[in-house]
């Protein structure tokens, strides 16, 4: 994937801990085929095809995998 760009360290080190401390995120999902506002459990971030992604749980447990810079994050 040589268009993905790199997240802030910020932003992945909070998807680590949130995954760590099975803390719920709200996220902005901007491509893939699931955009708009997600409540997500963060359960790992990976790396595949040069690209990172998080693999998620909804609050209706159906489990997403998105990329990384797919991913903008609340203040």
């Amino acid at each position: 994937m040589s268009d993905y760009r790199p997240i802030p360290c910020a932003d992945h080190e909070r998807l680590e801990f949130a995954a760590l401390t099975r803390q719920w995120l709200d996220v902005n999902v901007t491509a893939g085929d699931r955009p708009g506002r997600q409540r997500l459990l963060p359960v790992d971030v990976t790396t595949r095809d040069g690209a990172e992604w998080l693999v998620a749980e909804t609050e209706s447990s159906e489990r997403l995998t998105l990329r990384l810079d797919w991913l903008e994050f609340d203040v």
